[in-house]
């Protein structure tokens, strides 16, 4: 199996441009900014490293991840309560972004290394493991409540934004008129990132009116000294958002060596492992919330996450570099995805003021065949 190529940019094309588009000033800036951060490690030392060392490097570039992204977002809560933001304003924005960001790092920085099947497999892949695992195993662990307010609002956008992905696709396949010549042009991300703020100004309204999507939240500013607390704040997000990218360079470059030594698409370890590693935040914070009795916030973060996977993850990754979808996509990784989040969307209608527990059976059932079949269809596909 060749390695992925490596795709090149002359001088004179811009980061935004393609399609006729450019992306916005701030998405080149974030962009830019992981550009020159990443690269930080040759591939020839993951080229030159055994085996053992490339799966420790895996488990190691997970844990920076999540370690920096608990901090980051630690950090940038109470950094915004210092500069006198509201809870409700925190909640829906920099916490919900905070916590996605280890999948949008690690998926631009695939992206820009020329690995578009790892930057959107990752994104897909965490819907799958967000909806299917993590709810699931919650709804395991305790019967969680069913908030229709946030449902019948973040649900539906849930549902529409995993559809929208997957229509656009389909779109892009009758365009290219080959199953293995479809690409989501830069133009297509712009519009994913517009669709994306378009959501934050719309959370913020909606957790206004219900602010019970975020009562859970433990965030408070000091009383004094903040200036000196705000410039304190601020170091350790940007050390999180270090902490963040180095672990993203870690884990791309010992999943691309693996994947090309093992012969297995780089796409599938990204639904399989990858998504599963920077889906740990949501995991974490999820179990915390059930500890603490916040079930309710527990279920809004998962709805949320799934869609920002979408709209920041892949919307990023697309806007960073044109990505190819790969014919799996269409038979396997976007049909799995659909179901997951159409059998929640069933688990809502016809459950009452909680989910049952027994939805999470179905839920892990679908994940653990879903995670089978794609290393067997890799397998396969390396043959």
């Amino acid at each position: 199996m060749a390695r992925p190529a490596t795709i090149h940019r002359s001088a004179q094309e811009p980061v935004g441009g393609g399609g006729g588009c450019a992306c916005p000033a701030g998405s080149v800036a974030v962009i830019s900014l992981l550009h020159m951060l990443g690269g930080l490690i040759s591939e020839s030392f993951f080229a030159d490293s055994a085996e053992w060392l490339l799966w420790l490097l895996t488990a190691g570039g997970v844990v920076l991840l999540v370690v920096g992204a608990d901090r980051a977002v630690g950090a940038g809560a109470k950094l915004s309560a210092t500069l006198g933001l509201s809870k409700i304003i925190i909640g829906a924005t920099v916490v919900s972004l905070g916590t996605t960001a280890p999948e949008a790092i690690v998926s631009v920085r695939a992206a820009w290394m020329g690995d578009p099947g790892l930057a959107l497999g990752n994104g897909v892949g965490s819907i799958i493991a967000d909806t299917a695992l993590i709810f699931g195993l919650c709804c395991l662990l305790r019967r969680l409540p069913l908030d229709r307010f946030v449902l019948n609002r973040h649900g539906w956008l849930q549902v529409g934004a995993g559809t929208l992905l997957v229509a656009l696709s389909l779109i892009m396949l009758a365009v290219a008129g080959d199953i293995n010549s479809v690409v989501l042009p830069r133009w297509i991300g712009a519009v994913l990132l517009a669709l994306l703020l378009l959501y934050m100004v719309v959370s913020v309204r909606w957790t206004k009116r219900h602010p019970q999507m975020v009562e859970g939240l433990e965030i408070s500013a000091p009383p004094s000294h903040k200036v000196s607390r705000g410039l304190y704040y601020l170091v350790v997000v940007f050390i999180g958002l270090g902490l963040v990218v180095a672990g993203a360079e870690v884990l791309i470059g010992s999943v691309r060596e693996i994947s090309h030594r093992r012969e297995v698409p780089s796409a599938v370890l990204a639904v399989t492992l990858v998504a599963f590693g920077t889906s740990l935040p949501e995991l974490a914070t999820a179990i915390a919330a059930i500890l603490k009795g916040h079930g309710d916030l527990m279920v809004g973060n998962i709805v949320g996450a799934d869609i920002l996977n979408v709209l920041f993850v892949i919307g990023a990754s697309a806007t960073a570099t044109p990505l190819q979808v790969q014919p799996f996509f269409f038979y396997l990784f976007f049909p799995v995805m659909m179901f997951v989040l159409i059998l929640f969307r069933v688990f809502i209608f016809t459950s009452g003021d909680t989910f049952k527990r027994w939805h999470g059976i179905p839920l892990l059932a679908t994940y653990v065949t879903f995670i089978v079949l794609a290393l067997r269809f890799g397998v396969a596909a390396s043959g």
